[in-house]
Order: structure tokens, then C-alpha cells, then sequence
């Protein structure tokens, strides 16, 4: 029973943190990060420690300081999250078909 909640919680608490992400925008295009495609895992380790690995649009993106940062801030204003590492990688290399339907309903690929 015990394991059961705890997938429960933890369900509810990525949920929370995707929440959170999504509330973080690239300055450049009206699409949050996590819509865009450029979350690729997000893990809860124990002691509800976050770990998020996503990538930018571009090595070049002028934001590659903010974007992370502000996810980081989000995820760790939840009450429920204990710590929070935000890592960016460009393996794979982002590409416009990462991005989720209405992301690309919204900026016009569809």
C-alpha cells in the first residue's frame, strides 16, 4: 500500500513541477518551455530532490542563462520539492518537431 502512495505522490508532485515549468517562456517565441519541447526528463529522486534535463532551441540562445535558472526558481518555489538541479544538454540537438501540437498550432507549423 505504502509504494502505491508514494507513486501517487509522486505523480502529484511532477505534475506540480510540469506546472511550474510551464509557466517559464522563451523571450523570443510566445511558447512555454515545456510546450516547445525542451524538457527532456524530468526525475524525483528521493527527499523529493528534482532533477530536470533539457536542452535550448540554440547553443547560441541568447537566454541560455535565464531559461534554466527560472525553471530552477519555479520548480523550487513548490512547496513539496526539497532541492532542484536544472542540467542542459544539446545531445539529442533540439529540432521543431519536439514541440507538442499546440505549440505548433500556436506558432504556425501546422
Amino acid at each position: 500500500m505504502a509504494e502505491q502512495n508514494t507513486t501517487n505522490n509522486e505523480l502529484a508532485l511532477k505534475e506540480d513541477i510540469v506546472r511550474a515549468i510551464k509557466n517559464v517562456f522563451d523571450p523570443e517565441i510566445p511558447v512555454d518551455v515545456y510546450e516547445l519541447g525542451l524538457i527532456y526528463e524530468i526525475n524525483i529522486f528521493p527527499v523529493n530532490n528534482v532533477h530536470v534535463l533539457m536542452t535550448l532551441t540554440s547553443p547560441a540562445c541568447p537566454s541560455a542563462e535565464e531559461i534554466p535558472g527560472e525553471i530552477e526558481m519555479n520548480i523550487k518555489a513548490l512547496e513539496s520539492v526539497n532541492d532542484v538541479t536544472v542540467e542542459v544538454t544539446f545531445d539529442p540537438p533540439y529540432a521543431t518537431d519536439m514541440m507538442s501540437e499546440e505549440a505548433k498550432l500556436e506558432l504556425g507549423f501546422m
